[in-house]
């Protein structure tokens, strides 16, 4: 069974369901995170949602290229967690399927090429603190506390 972090579903809501990939991103000491601006203004770990067709691995390349403008190596999944949430820029109710992974950030190519999102480098505790679900702040306590 699948760890549900956040909102309980809404009775009577359909949720479509949206598989997505997201990274655990740490160096020196810090961790390679996306501001997403509006509608959502907040930090969360670099990812999304994978297109149909697509591999979870290269679905995870490139979102964290496009949030981040990174290129990573040596993903390793962790787990998955889902959660029940509206998407704004969708306008639709999703369960997320969110696949954790952790990897290492090889090289800045440029900036993020994804509208509103900014990439930072970010401290483990105020990361802890300010990541915008549950979700992704369990499974980077859980990392920061195991390796």
């Amino acid at each position: 069974m699948i760890r549900r972090y956040g909102d309980t579903p809404q009775n009577g809501q359909h949720y479509g369901l949206r598989a997505g990939v997201y990274a655990i991103l740490p160096r020196d000491g810090a961790f390679l995170m996306t501001w997403q601006g509006s509608p959502h203004d907040e930090l969360q770990l670099p990812g999304g949602g994978v297109d149909p067709g697509e591999s979870p691995l290269r679905a995870l390349h490139r979102e964290v290229f496009e949030e981040t403008g990174w290129t990573i190596a040596r993903p390793r999944r962790l787990g998955a967690f889902r959660r029940f949430t509206y998407m704004p820029e969708y306008k639709r109710f999703a369960e997320k399927l969110c696949h954790i992974y952790v990897a290492h950030p090889v090289r800045r190519a440029g900036p993020p090429s994804e509208p509103n999102h900014t990439a930072l480098w970010v401290d483990p505790e105020v990361a802890l603190g300010a990541l915008a679900n549950a979700g992704d702040s369990a499974f980077l306590a859980k990392y920061i506390t195991e390796y």
